[in-house]
């Protein structure tokens, strides 16, 4: 994958150095785990150790002469991408490539980070083969939703999920 940039910003493949940085990022995307927690699931994924049948890739957004700032906090965003065996919506009889996850930091949002982030990942889906990439969002979640839409992935299902307890 070539590296995207802007004058401020540039998205390539998350390395280990990167992990603690991109677990912060996780724990706020994810908050019912901690850092601590997310940076144990994040290592193997970006060491490519991951006990995932299927292949998954983490990238990065991080700003421009971050070295001159305050380098534990170089990086704003990441995207996690994986290959998946079916997605709702997509052709069943292939893998799918599929957003797990997808984060800017609040004050680098609505400026095209976002959209290098999920270009990265789309473009990585489809080296791996992939012919379609879903994703999936909260239902209250309307932000996430008009930006997946912004960049043309159509809405194919609404849900509500019930549990008892037994």
């Amino acid at each position: 994958m070539a590296k995207r940039k802007t004058p401020w910003v540039s998205v390539r493949r998350a390395t280990t150095e990167d992990c603690e940085q991109v677990a912060r990022l996780c724990a706020q995307l994810w908050p019912e785990a901690s850092a601590e927690e997310h940076l144990g699931e994040l290592l193997p994924k970006v060491k490519g150790t991951s006990t995932r049948q299927l292949p998954v890739a983490v990238f990065v957004a991080e700003r421009e002469h971050a070295d001159t700032q305050s380098p534990d906090d170089a990086l704003i965003g990441f995207v996690e991408v994986g290959l998946r065996s079916h997605a709702d919506g997509c052709d069943e009889s292939q893998t799918v490539g599929f957003l797990e996850g997808w984060f800017i930091h609040k004050n680098w949002r609505r400026i095209g980070v976002g959209r290098m982030l999920v270009e990265a990942a789309e473009e990585w889906a489809s080296g791996q083969g992939c012919k379609e990439i879903a994703s999936d969002t909260w239902i209250d979640n309307k932000t996430s939703q008009r930006a997946h839409e912004a960049m043309g992935y159509q809405v194919v299902d609404r849900c509500v999920n019930y549990r008892k307890k037994l």
